[in-house]
């Protein structure tokens, strides 16, 4: 007998029995759909573990052939002094390199900096030829995105792992050109759009000064290892603050160059041909003088014989080496994002410091922050609704250090537009970034980088205006607790407005948080007192003693003024350095 209505048939326990077996298939299928990246997840780890006991023996082995070395004076020695002992042949490169193998191994235990051990870097020496190259036997860690032959790439993301690179990417070839011997890789967080440091595949990278803060990123786990004495010099990577975060955090300097300075080629993404908001490769490292000289490795004919897509311009050491005083602009606050007691702190005494040794001091304010952030930067990022990006998910797990972005980029358009709506009166910012993440026809995406130029040109003229040189501004610290960076999206302002402009900047660490800073931190509001803003306020609890560092800044293709204006900060500026 049929029943008068189909449903009928589900009442009761047949409808229960059913509703169950589809409960189960749903798990049943989620379960079978990740199990490669669980495969993936235990082989990254298995081969970080492999790639951690290498690293021991050869320190151990090392060692115990040579009981006298002082590896303690040895780390010490800033960069150019290494150099030096390294091409008259007092220190050997053996010495150099497994001693920072040796520390790296220690450093890493605390904070779980290292994804892979390069392990011909003991190879290169052997096959090492004259005392040539500016970076003559200085061991130099890399963050992972750059392509290393033989080595994954995987940006934490499961279907890159197993698929190691057939080539070295440019700059690792002109390190290696100019007699640097690259012996570890770092980690990232999980896609490298986040700048905290974790994924799922080699874990939570932690910060040296504090294991409970970020390393910031997505160059965290060079920040850590560099911040911690495990390496002397690192290469990474930068489309939204991604040297400056990790070099801010873990109390070290770092450089972003124009977009184009230095080779992009041979590097690992998740999203190819996004030209709107520029990617940049650039150093860190422990102070101003070891990224010069690291800059003016790289800026080699070999690179640019290499990559002939690059400007062959050459290290200009009259603009680095003059001490002509010089005009800058200056702000305290960018008025989007409200700055840290410590981080305003950070600006005016720097200013006064630089006023005293002459300079000259000019506020400041590039025009129009928020639509260089919600509009041009996020429409730019974004300009496909994030379609390309999601696809590394597919069947993988998601890092809890990405907050909310993967579901926020899942949603249909249709309901992003109407939460965007709904949004607006009480959280404004959150409705703009919501509004440009979409997909854009090629007729919108080309509008789009027409105004990213107009912009960019307004804000020159205005800064030639006042006839500046440089730029100082705040920098994004203390470091933030972990995880909290993907839930304070807006703290990103300091950094990302200079990678829509494709300005160079960097930064240097000039004080720590103080027990005032952090009392005056309980009356922190926000400008907006949204979410972001009571996440951001809630993350800097408990941060004294932590490094905090400003940013400076200078026009396009000016890196060497840039460096300059750098070095003059850290002289007169001091810092404490503890983790190393």
């Amino acid at each position: 007998m049929v029943p008068d209505h189909p449903w009928a048939a589900l009442s009761g326990t047949s409808g229960a029995a059913l509703a169950c077996c589809l409960v189960v298939a749903a798990m049943v299928l989620r379960w079978t759909g990740r199990r490669t990246a669980r495969v993936a997840v235990a082989r990254a780890r298995q081969r970080q573990q492999a790639a951690l006991d290498a690293m021991d023996k050869a320190a151990q082995r090392f060692r115990h052939q040579n009981p006298d070395l002082d590896s303690e004076a040895l780390l010490a020695l800033p960069l150019p002094q290494l150099v030096q002992k390294l091409r008259s042949g007092e220190l050997s490169p053996e010495a150099a390199l497994f001693t920072y193998v040796g520390k790296a191994w220690e450093v890493n235990k605390e904070t779980n900096c290292v994804t892979s051990y390069l392990t011909d870097c003991e190879t290169q020496l052997t096959l090492a030829g004259p005392k040539q190259g500016l970076l003559y036997g200085v061991p130099v860690s890399l963050k992972e995105c750059f392509s290393y032959k033989g080595q994954d790439s995987t940006l934490g993301l499961s279907l890159n792992q197993g698929m190691p690179s057939e080539y070295d990417s440019v700059v690792v070839q002109v390190l290696k050109l100019q007699g640097a011997v690259p012996f570890v890789q770092t980690n990232v967080p999980q896609s490298m759009f986040s700048f905290d440091c974790s994924n799922p595949l080699f874990g939570q990278t932690v910060n040296p000064w504090k294991c409970s803060k970020s390393p910031g990123g997505s160059s965290g786990g060079e920040g850590a290892l560099i911040g911690a004495g495990g390496s002397l010099l690192g290469l990474g990577t930068d489309i939204g603050g991604s040297i400056r975060f990790p070099s801010a955090f873990c109390g070290i300097c770092g450089l972003k160059p124009t977009g184009n300075r230095l080779s992009k080629s041979g590097l690992k993404g998740c999203i190819y041909g996004q030209v709107a908001v520029q990617l940049s490769v650039g150093p860190m490292a422990r102070d101003v003088e070891s990224l010069a000289l690291c800059l003016r490795a790289l800026l080699s004919e070999d690179m640019f014989r290499l990559d002939p897509t690059v400007p062959p311009i050459p290290f200009r050491e009259e603009v680095y080496a003059s001490s002509r005083p010089l005009r800058i602009g200056y702000y305290a606050t960018d008025n989007y994002t409200m700055p840290t007691p410590a981080m305003k702190r950070a600006v005016l005494e720097t200013k006064e410091r630089l006023e005293a040794a002459g300079h000259t001091l000019v506020h400041f304010l590039p025009s129009d922050i928020p639509y260089a952030l919600e509009t041009l930067s996020t429409g730019g990022l974004f300009s496909d609704g994030g379609d390309r990006f999601l696809q590394n998910f597919k069947g993988d797990f998601v890092d809890p250090c990405l907050g909310e972005l993967i579901l926020i980029l899942k949603l249909p358009q249709w309901f992003k537009r109407l939460l965007a709506f709904l949004l607006k009166p009480l959280l404004p910012r959150l409705a703009a970034f919501l509004t440009n993440m979409k997909s854009r026809s090629a007729g919108k995406l080309w509008e789009l980088q027409h105004e990213i130029e107009m912009y960019r040109n307004t804000v020159i003229a205005q800064w030639r205006a006042l006839d500046l040189d440089v730029l100082l501004t705040p920098m994004l610290s203390p470091a933030l607790d972990l995880n909290a960076p993907g839930r304070a999206t807006g703290a990103v302002s300091y950094t990302l407005l200079y990678n829509c402009l494709d300005f160079p900047a960097g930064v240097v660490p000039v004080t720590t948080v103080t027990a005032e800073d952090e009392a005056q931190m309980e009356h922190y509001k926000g400008y907006y007192g949204d979410i972001w803003d009571w996440m951001f306020r809630k993350a800097m609890k408990k941060s004294v003693g932590l490094p905090v560092a400003v940013q400076c800044v200078a026009l396009p293709w000016q890196e060497e003024l840039c460096l300059r204006f750098m070095r003059e900060v850290e002289q007169l500026m001091s810092c404490e350095k503890r983790p190393s």
